[in-house]
């Protein structure tokens, strides 16, 4: 891996050895939207501990675009193959911060979202197992 692509990832690369003294079972992340897509690389230096869990956040709360199911299911294969298929759950970046004052994503957009991430899940793991 080249190395310039190490520093684009500090932010994460920094706090990983404290997340993972963290004593739980599993850590979740925000993966998917374009701030923090690219952190995954991390774990090709950083080893995840086995028997732990990750939950990568396959869909964006960041944006109404709704994720195609097979760009969910790359992103799902993208960490088992890093960490280990069996330590992998998908989920979601954050929330989707609503509230009364507050409706970032329509919650039909919502609800389709969580439908990809269904539908991606279900094809990474026809592809992992």
């Amino acid at each position: 891996m080249r190395d310039d692509l190490h520093t684009t990832d500090a932010p994460l690369r920094e706090i990983a050895p404290v997340i993972l003294q963290i004593r739980a079972g599993a850590r979740s992340l925000e993966a998917a939207n374009p701030r923090h897509e690219h952190e995954y690389h991390i774990w090709e230096t950083i080893k995840f501990p086995s028997g732990k869990i990750l939950i990568p956040g396959v869909i964006a709360h960041t944006t109404n675009c709704v994720e195609h199911p097979a760009l969910v299911a790359e992103l799902i294969m993208r960490y088992a193959r890093l960490v280990g298929r069996e330590n992998v759950i998908a989920g979601v970046d954050c929330g989707f911060a609503q509230g009364l004052a507050t409706a970032r994503v329509h919650p039909s957009i919502m609800w389709e979202k969580f439908r990809m991430l269904s539908e991606g899940a279900r094809l990474a793991s026809q592809r992992l197992w």
